[in-house]
């Protein structure tokens, strides 16, 4: 297949159930393929929780929607890093949630919202990105970050509605003149 042609824009409350559905599908994935360690089983537009974490997202503008063809393809969450990450002395851009259609694996929608979000932590003068992964399963999670160019610096375990949540924080280092450095 193709490249997807994508469009970041910022997501609004009306992007809501789509965003949703591809959540969905992620848990579905993820679980069919032994890694419900990740987000779960249950269907995030179920949980009156996870919605609202969705909706709260685009209220504070903090949502990127991707969009290939007029379809939603991909979203992910950018603004401050969430209370219970280790806070650090510089300014940053905190990058959570990233999903992707299932259909679109492999068509360079991640690469798109990674590019991004650089874009986006350059555009504000900011010169690190960080997020927070699961380290669960096969590591292949972590293993795509540190292919786009993300460094381990932290870990996290995290007691919640899914129980003992263990991940890494990974960061990345921006040049101000490198907004696109994703080879993944």
């Amino acid at each position: 297949m193709a490249e997807a042609r994508v469009r970041i824009r910022i997501g609004g409350t009306e992007d809501v159930p789509a965003v949703l559905a591809l959540y969905d599908g992620a848990v579905e994935w993820l679980a069919a393929s032994g890694r419900s360690g990740q987000w779960g089983t249950e269907p995030w537009s179920g949980s009156p929780r996870l919605t609202e974490r969705v909706r709260r997202f685009t209220e504070l503008g903090e949502m990127r929607v991707a969009e290939n063809e007029g379809d939603l393809v991909g979203a992910m969450r950018l603004g401050p890093a969430p209370e219970f990450i280790p806070s650090i002395q510089e300014p940053d851009l905190f990058l959570e949630a990233l999903v992707i259609d299932r259909r679109c694996a492999g068509l360079g929608v991640g690469k798109a919202l990674l590019d991004h979000a650089r874009t986006e932590a350059a555009d504000k003068g900011i010169s690190l990105l960080r997020l927070r992964c699961w380290a669960g399963g096969d590591q292949g999670l972590v293993r795509y970050y540190e292919r786009a160019g993300f460094v381990r610096s932290g870990r996290i375990r995290r007691d919640g509605p899914l129980g003992r949540w263990e991940g890494v924080i990974l960061s990345q280092r921006l040049q101000h003149s490198d907004r696109s450095s994703c080879p993944a």
